[in-house]
């Protein structure tokens, strides 16, 4: 029987570098620890900002002020969504059958394709940041932890029943399928409600924007979770970093619209 401290251990131990003990890699670890990735988001996201305004009430930009609110996740969890984001792309951009196509998402270094990725999705997120920071630093805060619990949101929604891992072994094999449909529709919607309550924080209209982020963004990850299933014959560790890459890149952009 899977605890729930299992699940959190589980999380935390794999999606970020802070210091937690793994103590079990079974499935049903996996099973938690995917159910609990939204709240990962949600410390990742209240560290990054917390940064950003520490920076903003010392008097820099809320240009510098959004870089290091990009920094800061990117740090904790030693570039692995980032990684993941430019290896997914390579694989795509190549055109490849499935087993060429992974074994080059494998390789250590980084291709063209990658290369774009990273640069459009870092420029992307740093000028929504920026964006919403010069307008609200409260604003700017609660776009860091909403989008970075929509990230984690999006992997716990990848690693439902049905989708196939592409490799026998990796991350990606660890938890795909584990998540039983209906709790990983459960964690959408708690997840949704919880961000409507976080944009009441910057009033009325914010509290439907904050949700529609959310869903449009695990919307947008599912199209790119479904065609890569579709290219890779399933998902692997790489997908689930362009995921949430993909997903809180999105989620930052809808909070930038009014």
């Amino acid at each position: 029987m899977v605890l729930p401290l299992d699940g959190f251990r589980f999380a935390f131990g794999t999606l970020s570098v802070l210091p937690v003990r793994v103590s079990r890699w079974d499935r049903e670890a996996a099973r938690g620890g995917m159910l609990c990735a939204p709240l990962v988001g949600v410390v990742l996201g209240g560290l990054s900002a917390a940064v950003g305004l520490l920076l903003l009430l010392l008097g820099a930009s809320s240009l510098l002020a959004a870089v290091a609110t990009v920094a800061v996740p990117a740090v904790l969890t030693r570039g692995l969504h980032l990684d993941g984001l430019a290896d997914t792309a390579d694989g795509l951009g190549s055109g490849k059958p499935a087993e060429d196509a992974l074994r080059i998402m494998k390789q250590s270094d980084i291709g063209p394709f990658g290369v774009i990725a990273l640069v459009l999705v870092l420029f992307a997120q740093v000028a929504a940041l920026s964006q919403l920071y010069g307008a609200s630093w409260t604003g700017g805060a609660v776009a860091a932890v909403v989008s970075a619990t929509a990230a984690r949101l999006a992997l716990t929604l990848a690693a439902r029943a049905g989708v196939p891992a592409a490799r026998p072994e990796g991350l990606g094999a660890a938890v795909a399928g584990v998540v039983p449909a209906r709790a990983a529709l459960l964690t959408a919607l708690g997840t949704v409600v919880a961000a409507a309550g976080a944009g009441a924080l910057l009033g009325a209209y914010d509290i439907g924007r904050t949700a529609l982020s959310v869903v449009v963004a695990v919307g947008i990850a599912e199209l790119l979770l479904r065609h890569c299933t579709r290219r890779f014959g399933g998902v692997t560790g790489d997908v689930f970093g362009g995921l949430a890459e993909t997903a809180a890149t999105t989620a930052l952009v809808v909070l930038t619209l009014r």
